[in-house]
C-alpha cells in the first residue's frame, strides 16, 4: 500500500516530491523489515519413536573365564537373592501396603498417567522420586507443572 502511495506520488505533480518520495520508500521498507521479524517462528516437531525403549533388549556380555575373578553372574544371583528375602522380610514386617494408582494424584488423568507410564513411571512412589527437570523435559510441560506433580505425589503417599 505504501508503495502505492510512492508510485502516485512520481506520477502526479506534487508539491515536494522528492520528500514523497523518499519518506513513502522508506515507510514501506520498514514495514517489510517489519513483516520479517515478527514472521511465526518455525517449530521442532516432536517425533515419538516407534518402540519404547523398555522394549529393547540388550545383548548379554561376554562371560570372564579368569578362575582368579568371581563370576559376574553369580555375584548377580546372590545379590538378587538377597534382595528378594529383604524384600519378603519388608512385605511381612510392615502393615499390608495398600497400591495407589497415579491417576489418584491430584493434576493426573488418564492421558498423563499412559503418558507417564510410557516413560517408565509405574507407581506413585517412582514419580514422588523423580527429578522435576527431566520429568518436565521428558513429559515435555514446565518445571513448576513437574514439580508440583512431584509434590502432589508425596503428599499422596504422606496420606496413606
Amino acid at each position: 500500500m505504501v508503495f502505492v502511495a510512492t508510485g502516485m506520488a512520481l506520477g502526479y505533480q506534487v508539491a515536494y516530491k522528492e520528500l514523497w518520495v523518499i519518506s513513502t520508500v522508506v515507510l514501506g521498507l520498514t514495514f517489510v523489515g517489519l513483516g520479517y521479524l515478527q514472521r511465526p517462528k518455525a517449530r521442532p516437531i516432536a517425533v515419538e519413536a516407534s518402540t519404547p525403549i523398555s522394549s529393547v533388549q540388550s545383548t548379554p556380555l561376554p562371560a570372564i573365564t579368569d578362575p582368579g575373578v568371581p563370576s559376574l553372574v553369580a555375584t548377580s544371583q546372590q545379590s538378587q537373592e538377597t534382595a528378594e528375602t529383604v524384600v519378603a522380610q519388608e512385605g511381612t514386617a510392615g502393615a499390608p501396603s495398600k497400591t495407589i494408582s497415579l491417576t489418584d494424584v491430584k493434576g493426573i488423568g488418564e492421558k498423563r498417567a499412559e503418558r507417564l507410564r510410557s516413560i517408565g513411571i509405574n507407581t506413585v512412589e517412582e514419580l514422588a522420586r523423580a527429578s522435576a527437570e527431566d520429568l518436565a523435559a521428558k513429559l515435555k510441560v514446565s518445571p513448576r507443572m513437574a514439580m508440583t506433580l512431584i509434590e502432589n505425589a508425596k503428599k499422596l503417599i504422606e496420606k496413606s
